[in-house]
């Protein structure tokens, strides 16, 4: 993969959330095939540390230079000085007692695995270290600068105050500027700096001297080679293996001490907690070791927090973990479940039924629900007076609780009352932010996307309202996928082009809107010219998302595609009607029906859209509808993890639709051992319109999205540098 698709920053500093190790130098490691390093201080427990990233550059059949300077004591440069000893010598010397006191006497086999393989690097000529020392005896060489390049030929560049050791990396406070060649304004920097490392390696240099020390090389070898390796990939498998076996025989020491000094307070603690537990899971499921992190977070943010997982990771699961934490430590007896679609409700109902037994009620349109609220009213008056309390979940679509909020509020006791908003992003709509309960105190958001599109006001609400203190937890799809929580896929990128016409509209949509957002960003506007914009936006994409080669196009893949295997597919068709008033959805169903009649195929074909009988659902999992054709409706939080292939034919520019969408096909299903989507990415039909660049910029975002935790992300690449 190429450097371009990490995100790399212009500094890394360590007063900042950011990480110089784990978020620039590991990363671009692995995708390296030269590493080249010149620091003040080096230290061989670097190297050490960096083992995770340079396996997949020692793959790649790359290359590590460092350039390092020798740590001379006063002693020994008043020695030179007076000419008791040969400098050349004593820095041999102070470079083989360096690395003995780096490296050590390694006390466990995960050690002299990691000391066995940087040895037979050096051996190998795979690691190669030259050591720079000032003219002037006085002096010493004291610079940091590092130098990345993967297999195309990019480069990343960087210097600051970091030098090459497991103290710099973990505990300093540094600062450390990155310069990167596919960025215009960078291309300069990097040249100088490549250029100023091949000098001093080179020995280039007016006031360096930089020479290699074989004697240390032939020494390290010597002390810490203690087998051949053939095979470097299973020498990494090796240490990870044992650093388990290492991390696992101190945890159990650790949990064995505990619990034998601890076993009756122990038993106290859970006798009373598990009195006042929420849910009774009796031991069926227990939370991954993702929930777990959410929960701490949960209980670490005085039990306000954003839950921003992707779909698929067990958001629902997650939170009543999160809730029965919370009844452990404060009195809880009612939830409050907030849904964007009413067919969400009973999905949420059949998961808590699983674990509860108090009562659970819906609140939405279509569901008589006022009988049992007064029911439970009555209940709850006779409860109080007797000294005892019910524990109640109401579960409730955003429009019904925006509408009758002061009524369901009456339900509960809202101090012992925890809300969990699903789809998070729905709060922060206008109509719902004067209804935002504010008395109840323990809340829960979930959303793989919690942010808003173009509304920052209500952005600003949600994370005001569920995370004052800013603490979220985030695991995304990439997290998701690489621990087997979701399944793998496959992307293939369908280029489309817009044709004359489109475009055209597409230009003078754009100036309306371009003289229209100045007005509304420089002044204060009315509510209309607000909308008028809007509406021009939307008027705008829907250029793009009912491209008319789109048709084309789709039909000739999925014919294609169908002869693989014709079940478990969906296909996400544009919203609206085409130039003839046909509904989008029916033209590509009907017409896809008639492609695959005329082919001689009969396949089951259906749509889902708003109305549409939950079954329908239940026929495509179970294999009685083959394709199911979908609009809006499939965006969020319905579950078809069958679902084993895609089409997105609705080019979505909104980072959560697109999310949203992908989620729905990666739930792993028995059987399912990788998913395909098939995306069309719309081009202008050529690059002289001053708003083709507003086209590229906003499907090459989405793609670039889908390509980096993909498993053909090479393939996508070469696909897609033709265009952009």
């Amino acid at each position: 993969m190429s450097f371009e698709t990490l995100n790399i920053k212009s500094q890394y500093r360590s007063s900042s959330q950011s990480s110089m190790l784990n978020e620039c130098l590991l990363p671009a490691l692995r995708h390296s095939v030269f590493y080249k390093r010149s620091v003040g201080f080096f230290s061989s427990s670097a190297l050490l540390s960096l083992l995770s990233g340079i396996q997949n550059l020692i793959h790649r059949g790359g290359k590590i230079q460092i350039i390092a300077s020798p740590k001379l004591s006063n002693a020994d440069i008043e020695a030179i000085n007076l000419g008791y000893e040969n400098r050349e010598k004593l820095i041999e010397q102070n470079l083989l007692k360096s690395f003995e006191q780096d490296l050590g006497v390694p006390t466990a086999s995960v050690e002299i695995t990691k000391q066995n393989i940087l040895a037979n690097l050096i051996e190998k000529n795979i690691l190669d270290i030259k050591i720079a020392f000032t003219k002037n005896p006085i002096g010493m060489y004291h610079e940091k600068l590092g130098v990345l390049i993967d297999d195309e030929q990019n480069v990343i560049a960087f210097s600051g105050s970091m030098n090459e050791s497991e103290t710099a990396f973990e505990h300093n406070f540094e600062n450390v500027d990155v310069f990167c060649s596919w960025k215009n304004d960078d291309k300069t920097r990097v040249q100088e700096k490549q250029q100023n490392f091949e000098n001093i390696w080179n020995d280039k240099e007016e006031r360096l001297v930089v020479k290699e020390f074989p004697k240390v090389k032939e020494k390290i070898i010597a002390q810490y080679k203690k087998w051949n390796i053939e095979n470097l990939s299973e020498e990494f498998e090796k240490i990870e293996w044992e650093e388990e076996e290492e991390n696992l025989k101190e945890k159990n020491k650790i949990e064995n001490e505990i619990q034998s000094e601890n076993l009756e307070l122990q038993n106290i603690t859970q006798l009373t907690a598990e009195e006042n537990l929420f849910f009774d899971f009796q031991n069926e499921v227990t939370p991954f070791f993702h929930q777990e992190n959410a929960i701490q977070k949960f209980v670490e943010s005085n039990f306000q927090c954003v839950f921003a997982m992707a779909t698929g990771t067990g958001k629902t699961l997650t939170s009543l973990f999160a809730a029965n934490e919370l009844s452990k430590l404060q009195k809880l007896n009612s939830i409050l479940i907030l849904v964007p679609l009413k067919d969400l409700a009973p999905q949420w109902k059949k998961d808590v039924e699983k674990y509860f037994c108090g009562d659970v009620i819906e609140i939405h349109s279509g569901e008589n629900w006022r009988d049992k609220v007064s029911d439970l009213r009555v209940l709850r008056v006779i409860n109080e007076k007797e000294g005892k309390e019910k524990k109640i979940v109401v579960i409730s679509t955003y429009n019904s609780f925006s509408r009758n909020n002061e009524e369901i509020l009456e339900l509960f006791d809202c101090s012992k009352t925890l809300i969990i908003a699903d789809e998070v992003h729905n709060f922060g709509a206008a109509s719902f932010l004067e209804k935002m309960p504010e008395q109840i105190p323990f809340r829960i958001g979930l959303s793989a996307t919690p942010k808003r599109p173009f509304d920052e006001k209500g952005t600003k609400a949600i994370f005001n309202f569920f995370s004052p203190n800013e603490f979220v937890f985030e695991f995304s799809i990439k997290d998701a996928i690489e621990n087997n929580m979701l399944c793998h896929y496959l992307y293939f990128p369908i280029v489309v082009t817009l044709n004359d016409d489109e475009m055209e509209k597409y230009e003078i949509l754009s100036e309306k809107i371009s003289k229209l957002s100045m007005i509304v960003n420089n002044s204060d506007v009315s509510k209309d010219e607000k909308e008028n914009l809007e509406s021009l936006l939307k008027e705008r994409h829907r250029i793009i998302e009912r491209c008319e080669n789109k048709k084309e196009l789709f039909f000739e893949t999925f014919m294609e595609e169908i002869k693989k295997y014709k079940d478990k597919t969906l296909v996400f068709c544009p919203d609206g009607k085409d130039e003839n008033q046909k509904d989008l959805l029916d033209f590509f169903r009907e017409q896809t029906w008639k492609k695959l009649f005329a082919k001689g195929k009969i396949l089951t074909l259906q749509s889902y859209v708003q109305g549409s009988d939950k079954k329908i659902l239940e026929d495509f999992s179970h294999g009685r509808i083959d394709v199911l054709f979908a609009k809006q409706r499939l965006n969020e939080g319905v579950d078809i993890p069958s679902t084993k292939r895609a089409f997105f034919i609705a080019s979505s520019t909104s980072e959560r639709e697109f999310i949203q969408r992908r989620g729905r096909v990666l739930r792993k299903a028995a059987g399912k051992e990788i998913a395909e989507i098939f995306d069309f990415i719309v081009v202008p039909p050529n690059r002289n319109s001053k708003y083709a660049y507003k086209i590229i910029d906003s499907e090459l975002k989405r793609a670039m999205d889908f390509i980096v935790t993909a498993d053909n992300f090479g393939e996508c690449e070469k696909i897609l540098r033709k265009y952009f």
